[in-house]
């Protein structure tokens, strides 16, 4: 540390030669610096600045398309959409139109079939108590002939 603070006390100029300096080589120090930044302006920043100048309009163009691109697409999806909604309710029409019908040709058919089975039933019916009448005719013809019998063997 002391060898520090020596070194501070020690590096005091006094007189001309300090820190700023001022003469004759200012203002030339000032035209370089000026000569430099013009010079660097031409040569490298110019050709940058247009580059990225052209490559901020080539971004926007590309972003401006992307965009028209995007609207594009999801004008589309919302009319598929909208499309595939409206068949969707057509058809869950016809299925319930088709089930109707369907419904409506069964219960046809079934009112058929249950008048068929009826008058089949009828027709049965009548057969058996057609065959009834017959079999008690004759029956009751067979019991009148057995008493007959059956008296003439008794009063025997």
């Amino acid at each position: 540390m002391n060898n520090f603070s020596i070194l501070i006390s020690n590096s005091e100029v006094s007189g001309p030669g300090g820190l700023f300096d001022i003469n004759a080589t200012l203002p030339l120090v000032a035209i370089q610096f000026v000569l430099l930044a013009i010079v660097l302006n031409i040569v490298l920043y110019n050709p940058l600045l247009t580059i990225i100048e052209e490559r901020k309009e080539y971004i926007l163009t590309n972003l401006g398309k992307a965009s028209e691109i995007l609207a594009e697409a999801n004008r589309l999806t919302k009319q598929y959409e909208q499309e595939l909604a409206n068949v969707r309710k057509e058809a869950q029409l016809e299925i319930t139109n088709s089930q109707k019908i369907h419904k409506e040709i069964l219960e046809a058919e079934l009112k058929i079939s249950q008048k068929y089975i009826d008058n089949l039933l009828d027709v049965i019916q009548k057969d058996l108590l057609a065959k009834k009448d017959t079999a008690l005719n004759s029956l009751d013809d067979i019991v009148k002939s057995l008493s007959a019998d059956i008296e003439t063997r008794l009063s025997i």
